[in-house]
C-alpha cells in the first residue's frame, strides 16, 4: 500500500535543507584542502607525508569518533548533538584559519574532524525520523541530502580554487563559519525537538578507545611506509598495533553488552554489502583526489585557481545523477543503481589511467564525469539500503556505521594513493596515479558483486509509528 503522503511539506523541506548544512560542511572539508595542499605545504614547509595528515587527521577523527556520536545521538537526540557538532566544527574551522605551523594545523583539524563525527550520523537520523514513513518520498530526501553532500565534495576544489585565489589558503576554513551560523539557527528554529531514548546504549570506551589505536596505526604506518621503509620499527610496529588493536577491538564488541558496533548489523547481508560498497567507493574517491591535486599543480604546473576549474565537470555529474538516484530507487529498488554506479566510475578509473603528463586537458573530461556520475548514482542507493534494513531507533547507529567505513575507507585511500605518488619527480606522481586507477577498477568490480547483494527493494522502517499504525489497521480489517 502506498502511503498518501507522497510529497514534501514546506515544514518536511525546511527539515532537509537544515540537516543537508550539516553534511555540505562535512564534506566540503573533505576535498576543499586538496586543492590548497601545495600552498599550505610551501607556507608551512609540509613535506607529502605531512600534507597527507593535513587531510587524514580530519578524515582519521570524523571515522572512529562517528560511532560514540551515533550512539550518543540514539541516546540524548539526535537535534542536540547535531547542533553541538556545528558550534565545535565552526570552533574549529577557526583554529584552521589561524594556524601558525603544521602541527597546529593537523590538531585543528582533528577538532574539525570530531564536530563532523557529531553532525553527520545525527543529520542522516534526524531525516530519518521525518521520512522514515514513507520509503519512497525517503528516498528522494536521501537522494537530495546525498545530492547536497556530494556536490559539495565535488565544489570543493573549484571553490578552494577561488577562494585561495582572491584571499588565500586560509579562507578555505574560514568560509564554514557563516555556513555552520546558519546551519545552527535553522536547527534551533526549524528543527523538532524529540524525546530521547535513555535505554539506548551509552559510550562503549574500551571499543572506541581500541578503534582510535587501531584506525590511526594504520593510517600512519601507511603513509609513513613510503619515505621510511617497510622495515623501519615505525612502520612494522605500526601495521602489527593496529592488527592487534582491530583484534582487541572485535573481541570486546563481540563481549560487551553495548558495544559501539553493534556486530549484529553485519548478520544482515544487505547492510553488510552495503557498507562494503561505501567503503570501495570512498577509499577510491578520496584517495583519487588527493593524487589528482598534485597531478593538476605539480605535474601540470597549474595555479590552485586553474586546477580548483580543472574539477568543475565533477559538479555537473554529481548534481545530475544524485537527483536521478532518487527517481531510480524509487522506481528499480537499490540494486540497479548501486551496479549501474559501480560499472559507471569503474569505467571512469579505467579512463583517467590513460592519462600522463602530456594529456591534453580535454582527456580529463570524460573521467572526470563518469566517476561522479557512477557515485552518485549509487551513493544515494547504498544509504537508502542501510536504513531501510534497520529498526528506526538504530538508525543513528546504523548511519554511524556507515560512514564510519566510508571516512575510514577515504582515509586509507589518501594514505594509500599519496603514498604512491609521493615522489617529487612528475614521473613518480603519474606512475602512482596509474596505479592508484588500477586499484580503484578493481574495488568498483568488487562494488559491482557487492551491490548483487543487496536486497533490491527499500522498506519502510519497521519501528516507524505510521507503518505500526497501518499494520495495526491492516490487522483489524
Amino acid at each position: 500500500m502506498n502511503s498518501p503522503n507522497t510529497s514534501f511539506s514546506p515544514a518536511l523541506g525546511r527539515i532537509l535543507a537544515t540537516v543537508s548544512v550539516g553534511f555540505v560542511v562535512t564534506q566540503l572539508d573533505v576535498t576543499i584542502v586538496n586543492i590548497a595542499l601545495p600552498k599550505i605545504g610551501a607556507d608551512l614547509h609540509a613535506n607529502v607525508a605531512g600534507l597527507q595528515w593535513v587531510v587524514d587527521a580530519y578524515t582519521l577523527a570524523f571515522a572512529v569518533l562517528m560511532l560514540s556520536a551515533g550512539a550518543l545521538g540514539d541516546r540524548l537526540g539526535a537535534r542536540r548533538m547535531y547542533a553541538a557538532g556545528i558550534v565545535l566544527f565552526a570552533l574549529a574551522s577557526l583554529a584552521c584559519g589561524l594556524a601558525l605551523d603544521a602541527t597546529m594545523l593537523v590538531a585543528a583539524r582533528a577538532l574539525q574532524g570530531i564536530g563532523a563525527a557529531a553532525m553527520l550520523p545525527n543529520s542522516l537520523a534526524l531525516l530519518n525520523q521525518s521520512y522514515g514513513h514513507d520509503p519512497k518520498l525517503r528516498a528522494r530526501a536521501v537522494g537530495l541530502w546525498t545530492a547536497a553532500g556530494a556536490i559539495s565534495i565535488a565544489a570543493g576544489p573549484v571553490v578552494g580554487g577561488l577562494l585561495i585565489a582572491a584571499f588565500g589558503w586560509r579562507s578555505i576554513f574560514l568560509v564554514n563559519l557563516p555556513i555552520c551560523a546558519a546551519g545552527f539557527l535553522a536547527t534551533l528554529l526549524w528543527v523538532p525537538q524529540k524525546s530521547a531514548n535513555t535505554s539506548a546504549r551509552g559510550i562503549d570506551l574500551s571499543g572506541q578507545v581500541l578503534a582510535i589505536v587501531a584506525m590511526t596505526a594504520f593510517v600512519a604506518a601507511v603513509i609513513e611506509w613510503r619515505p621510511l621503509g617497510l622495515s623501519h620499527p615505525l612502520v612494522a610496529g605500526g601495521f602489527v598495533l593496529a592488527v592487534l588493536a582491530a583484534g582487541a577491538f572485535i573481541a570486546v564488541e563481540s563481549r560487551t553488552a553495548m558495544p559501539m558496533l553493534p556486530l549484529s548489523l553485519f548478520s544482515k547481508r544487505t547492510f553488510s554489502a552495503a557498507v562494503l560498497f561505501g567503503i570501495c567507493v570512498n577509499l577510491t574517491y578520496y584517495g583519487m583526489v588527493f593524487v589528482l591535486s598534485l597531478y593538476l599543480q605539480r605535474v601540470r604546473g597549474y595555479t590552485p585557481l586553474q586546477a580548483g576549474l580543472a574539477f568543475l565537470p565533477l559538479t555537473g555529474g554529481f548534481l545530475v545523477s544524485n537527483v536521478a538516484s532518487g527517481w531510480v530507487v524509487g522506481r528499480f529498488g537499490v540494486r540497479v543503481p548501486m551496479i549501474a554506479g559501480a560499472i559507471t566510475a569503474g569505467l571512469g578509473y579505467g579512463l583517467l589511467h590513460l592519462v600522463d603528463a602530456g594529456t591534453p586537458l580535454v582527456g580529463l573530461l570524460l573521467p572526470f564525469l563518469l566517476i561522479p556520475s557512477g557515485m552518485g548514482l549509487a551513493v544515494p542507493a547504498m544509504t537508502t539500503a542501510v536504513l531501510a534494513s534497520v529498526e528506526a531507533q538504530r538508525a543513528g547507529t546504523a548511519s554511524a556505521v556507515l560512514n564510519t567505513a566510508r571516512q575510514a575507507g577515504g582515509a586509507v585511500g589518501v594514505a594509500a594513493f599519496g603514498a604512491l605518488a609521493s615522489g617529487a619527480a612528475a614521473t613518480q606522481i603519474v606512475a602512482g596515479m596509474q596505479m592508484a586507477t588500477i586499484i580503484s577498477v578493481g574495488l568498483l568490480v568488487l562494488g559491482l558483486v557487492l551491490g548483487c547483494l543487496v536486497h533490491p527493494e527499500p522498506h519502510s522502517s519497521p519501528a516507524s509509528p505510521r507503518n505500526a499504525d497501518a499494520a495495526r489497521t491492516s490487522k483489524s480489517r
